[in-house]
């Protein structure tokens, strides 16, 4: 199969992004089976989407029936759901109300930011910067939880916690890189 990407930098960082992202969405299905249906059903509905990002994110990487208009649209469809769910229809319990209302209001700017890129007709007039700044809001949020998470007392599920506390950012890394990639192609 031919890559999309040409640069072995790109294909190198795009490819580290992507099996990183896999070993923690398998992380985390391993912990749904140990722990149980009942208890980490919503970890279960978080992956979904994770997986349909990757699966996408190959399906682009290799150049596999998907244009990029369909990429950046159902990508972001699928981890602004992610966003919905976990962070703002159903946030995990912080131990101060200031960082969870810290989380909430990044976790509202970046799902505005994801629809206004995505629901524009000139998508690809987005620049560079702004698509960084997804990444970085992302990367905020994941900082945030991961310190809330070294404040309260550690139990069994931390370590899982602290995985999947990162999946996320990492596959906005990857859109965000891919994205950067088509960019730089079409100038």
């Amino acid at each position: 199969m031919q890559t999309r990407f040409k640069k072995n930098a790109k294909i190198f960082d795009i490819g580290i992004t992507v099996v990183a992202a896999i070993v923690s969405v398998g992380v985390m299905l391993y912990a749904i089976g140990h722990y149980g249906l009942q208890e980490a059903w919503p970890e279960l509905v978080l992956n979904l989407f994770y997986i349909a990002c990757l699966v996408m994110i190959g399906m682009y990487f290799f150049n596999y029936r998907i244009t990029t208009q369909q990429f950046n649209y159902w990508c972001s469809i699928c981890v602004g759901m992610t966003v919905l769910l976990r962070d703002i229809l159903f946030p995990p319990p912080l131990a101060f109300f200031s960082l969870h209302l810290i989380c909430l209001v990044l976790s509202v700017l970046l799902l505005c930011m994801l629809t206004f890129f995505y629901a524009r007709k000139n998508w690809q007039s987005y620049t560079k910067r702004n698509l960084w700044v997804l990444c970085i809001i992302d990367i905020l949020i994941a900082t945030l939880y991961n310190y809330d998470i070294y404040i309260e007392p550690i139990n069994e599920y931390t370590n899982y916690s602290l995985t999947e506390i990162w999946i996320r950012p990492t596959i906005t890394y990857a859109l965000v890189a891919c994205f950067v990639t088509e960019r730089e192609s079409d100038t």
